[in-house]
């Protein structure tokens, strides 16, 4: 089929009644434990986002050559046979050509090459017969219902193609298998119980790098700019976004969870917990945390604003505007007191019109959440809560970003 054969296929195939476009889909390896069956994880070459609706049309409408392995209102995922790879190929052929020169020059197609060779080589199928290659398309922002659509929104964060905080992955934890992760292969902890014995003798017991459900950040993830730098791979985890550039994460007490992470250059020493999102040009302090949402009882997600400075081992539980500063070792929590004095409390109030000033002059930190330029300390000599307008600017070292 050449290529207007091909926009004349597409334009058919989307025009019927049933068709509807996804929010995101594509063709992932799937490594499936020998002993449950269930996905371990889904790795995706390439993830379609809002684009490339020519290859979902071709894709979705062999479906019949497939085995669906999940179908609802919200998702699709369907095993890939001979059949899907035979026919795909013919659909993209006024492709084929460029591509083979070009990789990157149409990716869905560079896809369907490897699936091609997969399929000569006789590894389309698991040695115990299960699919080793899945087709999965979201429809809906809706709960996942399978490892394949949870792995999709997963590296959507990640890749920045879907906003932190914008999907929903309620659920998510009782879909991903606990694992052990040997380099980016997961095996399943009562398959390693079952061979300890012949594997220890063997000496091929995997060398075990951690147990979890997620992968880390860098096993699913080739960082998209040259100066974002991660200095400990165990420290970010799939699911987190690391910006346009110029992010810095150091070893030690950093962390970024998943749905979480910064927006642009940005040194992080300190937690940056789940639905956390830091503003560029932002300093998290070593050993610093910032409230996250999975437990402890916090529900609303926390921003913190561009050119902030978290002090060492400081604890934020409210959002920051723009140029706040935590010193270290205090926690600015929703319920925290803080001391202003009616002079600083004008100044802070010429940059948020929103400010309601006190007379009292007690406000609680819920009262300054998302609030601009408030410096937030503890009084040395009483052991007070205070805060007032900062006067200092926040600046990373250029060098470092």
């Amino acid at each position: 089929m050449n290529k207007e054969e091909f926009k004349t296929k597409v334009e058919s195939l989307q025009s019927v009644p049933h068709y509807k476009e996804p929010l995101g889909f594509g063709v992932c390896y799937a490594d499936v434990g020998v002993m449950s069956g269930k996905v371990l994880q889904a790795t995706y070459p390439v993830l379609n986002w809002g684009e490339n609706f020519g290859a979902y049309a071709i894709f979705e409408s062999l479906r019949e050559e497939c085995e669906v392995l999940e179908e609802c209102e919200s998702e699709l995922v369907l095993g890939i046979t001979e059949g899907f790879i035979i026919a795909a190929l013919a659909s993209f052929g006024g492709y084929i050509a460029e591509t083979q020169e070009s990789p990157n020059t149409h990716k869905n197609v560079s896809v369907l090459l490897e699936l091609q060779r997969a399929l000569q080589e006789g590894r389309i199928y698991t040695e115990s017969g299960d699919f080793r290659y899945r087709f999965c398309a979201i429809y809906q922002d809706a709960q996942c219902k399978s490892v394949e659509s949870a792995y999709l929104k997963l590296l959507a964060l990640s890749l920045g193609k879907a906003p932190l905080r914008s999907l929903q992955l309620d659920g998510i934890f009782g879909l991903l298998s606990n694992v052990a992760w040997s380099g980016n292969v997961p095996f399943e902890l009562e398959w390693l119980r079952e061979n300890e014995i012949p594997l220890k003798m063997r000496g091929e017991f995997p060398a075990i790098d951690f147990v979890d459900k997620f992968p880390r950040y860098l096993m699913q993830v080739i960082p998209q700019y040259d100066n974002i730098r991660l200095l400990d791979t165990a420290k970010t985890r799939f699911g987190a976004y690391l910006g346009k550039g110029g992010y810095t994460q150091m070893p030690g007490a950093s962390y970024v969870n998943f749905n979480a992470g910064a927006m642009g250059a940005c040194m992080n020493e300190g937690r940056i917990s789940s639905s956390v999102v830091v503003g560029e040009g932002s300093d998290v302090g070593g050993g610093a945390s910032i409230l996250g949402v999975l437990s402890g009882g916090n529900s609303e997600p926390i921003s913190i604003g561009k050119n902030c400075l978290l002090g060492v081992n400081s604890s934020t539980g409210i959002s920051l505007g723009d140029g706040c500063i935590v010193d270290g070792g205090i926690a600015v929590l929703a319920g925290t007191i803080f001391k202003i004095e009616l002079e600083e409390a004008r100044k802070i109030a010429e940059i948020n019109p929103n400010f309601e000033i006190k007379e009292s002059g007690i406000y609680k930190g819920r009262d300054l959440s998302g609030k601009n330029g408030v410096h937030f300390r503890q009084d040395s000599k009483s052991g007070a809560m205070i805060a007032f307008r900062s006067n200092r600017k926040i600046e990373l070292n250029a060098a470092l970003h």
